[in-house]
C-alpha cells in the first residue's frame, strides 16, 4: 500500500499547537508522522521535561495500544503536521501482513527503549552536576567522536538542558565548573571531553557523594 493510499485512509492534518494526547490519558491510537514535527514532554518532579522532538518518518503513541496503559508523555504538534492515525486493529493487521514493517517496528522500539532508559536514569538523579556528567558519559559511549586524546560530543548547552530537565543558564554554570576542572570544554555545537577516564573518576566521586552525603 503506497503512502498516498495510506494517507487517504488514515491521514489527518493537525495545526501547530494541537495537543494530540496528554500524559496519564488512556489511548486507543498511535501516530506516524508524514510531515511536520511533534514534541514529547513529561512531568518530572513538578516540571515539564522535553523528551524528544520527532521528525517525519517517526511513530509514537504505540505503547498505549500495545499494553493498554495510560500515555506516558504529552504529545504536542510544533509544526503543522500530517499524521497517520492508526488504531489497534489496523496496526495488528499491518504487522501481520508485512514482515518488513514488523522488523522495522521492533528495531525502532528496541532503540527507543534503550534511549528512554538512559534518559530516565539521568532525570532521576537529584544533583544537576551529577545529571549532566552522567549524560555526557552516556553520550560519549554511544556517539562520541574520537579526536586524539579527547572525545567530541555533538550537543549544545540548550540540548543538555532539555535532556536533564534544567534551565540552560544553570547548565552553563555547571559546564563552566567542569571546564575549570579541565574535564570538558564547550565548543560551537559540541562539548569536548578532555579525557574520558578523568570524567569517569569524577562520576564515581559524584556517586559516592550521593550515597554518603557531603
Amino acid at each position: 500500500m503506497g503512502e498516498q493510499n495510506l494517507f487517504e485512509r488514515f491521514g489527518r492534518t493537525f495545526p501547530t499547537g494541537t495537543v494530540l494526547f496528554q500524559e496519564g490519558e488512556s489511548g486507543e491510537e498511535m501516530y506516524v508522522i508524514q510531515a511536520g514535527r511533534v514534541q514529547l514532554t513529561r512531568q518530572v518532579r513538578g516540571s515539564e521535561v522535553h523528551l524528544a522532538t520527532l521528525p517525519p518518518g517517526e511513530f509514537f503513541g504505540e505503547m498505549a495500544i500495545l499494553n493498554r496503559r495510560p500515555r506516558t508523555a504529552t504529545a504536542t504538534v510544533i509544526d503543522d503536521a500530517q499524521l497517520l492515525v492508526i488504531d489497534a486493529r489496523t496496526f495488528e493487521a499491518m504487522v501481520r501482513g508485512n514482515a518488513e514493517i514488523a522488523v522495522r517496528f521492533i528495531k525502532k522500539l528496541a532503540a527507543r527503549l534503550e534511549q528512554s532508559n538512559a534518559q530516565v536514569e539521568v532525570l532521576l538523579l537529584a544533583d544537576l552536576n551529577h545529571r549532566i556528567v552522567h549524560l555526557l558519559r552516556h553520550l560519549a559511549e554511544v556517539g562520541g567522536i574520537v579526536d586524539g586524546p579527547s572525545l567530541r560530543i555533538e550537543i549544545t548547552a540548550e540540548q543538555i538542558a532539555e535532556q536533564v530537565g534544567a534551565q540552560t543558564s544553570d547548565v552553563r554554570v555547571c559546564l563552566k565548573r567542569l571546564e575549570q576542572a579541565r574535564l570538558v570544554s564547550e565548543e560551537t555545537g559540541a562539548i569536548r571531553i578532555a579525557e574520558v577516564g578523568k570524567l569517569d573518576q569524577f562520576l564515581e566521586f559524584l556517586e559516592m557523594k550521593q550515597h554518603f552525603g557531603e
